[in-house]
């Protein structure tokens, strides 16, 4: 029965015109289900997470302040964005903590570069490496993902940039365009996501309190128009991150049942449709993601 699931996973996702892997685990089992899990892909926002863990960690050690202000001068940003700091006319004072919330729970990136010039790409590497997370590589600010051939076009051919981006990469996950090179961009797989957020709700080697911290602005996420609508319901909660890239979509989160298991779902893809908007591909996503969740249940 698994392997029909997985054969009709994989043939709707062709279907539907994305590459996928996935991975789902109860996280008190340990069991999985998963589709091409160990696949790297450019995580785009999804690195925001390794970036609160890393600062709150060092939040904890004493090395920062939740307090701390930081002066946000967001007109001066290159970094566009639909809500937050990038729409801000004037200077702003931000606390630490205030700009963990931003980033995190509403995806902001001017949030995220002032926390990264705290903690920059390659320290948060270092720290998800302290703390045994091997599979997830941070090099680059949040802004360079917005220097793409997507801002070179006026709003009726950025469906050009997709096109580019569908089919320049070499068999290697090599791309002219460096936010998609695996060798240049913030990378991640599936399991290696799975692994972060099961290491956050079943803490391990994360600090107790870091990991309270992150589960909740995972909760607080305001995006929930990609996995949310197939894991929310009255008797269960969903806590995630987005990321997403010219044709990349993902998600990485855990639904918690009332009184029942909880499991780390990661859903990471690749478009061959060259359109910004892809609403059919996210209810695509969704449905994989809880296939596989539903199947594993069962086992």
């Amino acid at each position: 029965m698994t392997a029909k699931v997985l054969r009709d996973a994989r043939e709707a996702l062709e279907a539907g015109g994305l590459r996928g892997s996935f991975l789902v685990r109860d996280l008190d089992t340990g069991d999985e289900l998963g589709i091409d899990a160990d696949v790297e892909f450019p995580v785009a926002s999804l690195v925001k997470v390794p970036l609160a863990v890393a600062t709150l960690e060092r939040v904890a050690r004493g090395e920062l302040d939740e307090t701390l202000p930081v002066v946000v001068r967001p007109g001066r940003s290159t970094v566009p964005g639909p809500t937050g700091l990038s729409k801000f006319r004037h200077p702003a004072t931000i606390a630490l903590g205030d700009l963990l919330y931003l980033s995190t729970a509403i995806s902001d990136s001017v949030a995220a570069d002032a926390l990264f010039a705290l903690t920059p790409p390659a320290a948060v590497t270092a720290e998800l490496r302290r703390l045994g997370y091997d599979g997830i590589a941070v090099r680059h600010l949040v802004a360079d993902l917005t220097d793409t051939p997507a801002e070179r076009f006026a709003p009726p051919d950025v469906h050009l940039a997709h096109s580019l981006a569908i089919t320049a990469g070499t068999a290697g996950q090599g791309h002219p365009v460096p936010q998609l090179d695996i060798s240049l961009a913030n990378t991640g797989s599936p399991r290696a996501f799975v692994d972060l957020v099961g290491g956050l709700w079943r803490p391990t080697s994360v600090d107790p309190s870091v990991a309270a911290r992150v589960r909740g602005l995972m909760g607080d996420n305001l995006l929930r128009q990609r996995l949310a609508p197939d894991f929310v319901s009255d008797s269960s909660r969903w806590s995630s991150k987005t990321g997403t890239l010219l044709n990349l979509r993902h998600e990485v989160g855990v639904v918690e049942h009332a009184g029942g298991p909880a499991y780390a779902v990661a859903a990471f893809t690749e478009s061959r449709v060259p359109a910004v908007v892809q609403p059919g591909a996210e209810a695509l996503m969704a449905h994989v993601a809880r296939t596989l969740r539903d199947q594993l249940r069962m086992s």
